[in-house]
């Protein structure tokens, strides 16, 4: 297992994108930190990786607040022994018009999908610093960091920001053999972009599942993305192969954005 030993910790791992990873770490061998906001869901998200033989740890956290970032990352390394992998994965999406956006809506936006990414990245680097190790930051960006979207456009500056952070933390701590890097998915079928089509459909008259659907449809290997081809992105980027990989934000979509 490539990252047999090692300790992961992943935001936002109750369900979709980050239980997918936090599954695909722990099959690869790391010991597994779970954060989420909802303690039931990630307590029970916790149970079905403990069943299958992974080391978890669970910790409530609102990963908007500087604070408790850094209490689930000494949680961490207090019930684990340390932390190896950071993943930055929490994150909310929303849709709505530009002219429409509110303040509270953009700082909210910012705050869950960027704000929290550096919060993570600095609890990270502290933590690894103090343990005198290096270690693997990877930042959860999206399409919607490379290419604004109509509708979409608070989103799109929250997903454009990590990548900005993820390209400034690989240049400022390299020279520690820490690498930062980010992934950027496409339309995932998670329950993320079920509150997300209902949007549309609320606000356009769409019907249920139009929006996904058309959105999924402009992905040339002709399906949805699950939650495992992003964690499949992630466990390549945690283990010993990425290894001089640094600052880059890759995308992983099934053919929507070329770069």
């Amino acid at each position: 297992m490539a990252i047999d030993g090692k300790v992961a910790l992943v935001t936002g791992a109750a369900m979709g994108i980050g239980l997918a990873i936090a599954k695909r770490l722990a099959a690869d061998g790391a010991a597994i930190a779970m954060v989420d906001l909802n303690g039931d869901g990630v307590e029970k998200a916790a149970e079905e990786l403990r069943a299958s033989g992974a080391k978890v740890t669970t910790f409530v956290a609102d990963v908007s607040k500087r604070d408790q970032v850094f209490a689930a990352v000494e949680n961490c390394a207090k019930e684990l022994g340390g932390l190896d992998i950071m993943v930055n994965n929490a994150g909310i999406a929303g849709m709505c018009p530009i002219m429409e956006i509110t303040e509270d809506e953009m700082n909210r936006m910012q705050a869950i999908n960027a704000n929290s990414v550096l919060w993570g990245i600095q609890a990270a680097v502290a933590q690894f610093r103090k343990a005198g190790t290096k270690g693997k930051i990877i930042n959860a960006s999206s399409i919607a960091g490379h290419d604004g979207f109509p509708n979409l456009a608070a989103y799109c500056v929250s997903k454009f920001a990590v990548r900005s952070l993820t390209q400034s933390a690989a240049k400022e701590f390299g020279a520690e053999g820490i690498t930062v890097n980010a992934y950027c998915p496409g339309v995932v079928a998670t329950p993320l972009w079920k509150e997300l089509d209902e949007e549309f459909a609320e606000k356009t008259g769409s019907g249920e599942g139009d929006t996904f659907e058309a959105f999924a449809a402009g992905a040339v290997l002709g399906r949805p993305q699950q939650g495992e081809d992003v964690a499949n992105q992630v466990s390549w980027m945690a283990g010993p192969d990425s290894d001089f990989m640094t600052g880059q934000a890759v995308i992983v979509d099934g053919g929507m954005v070329f770069r």
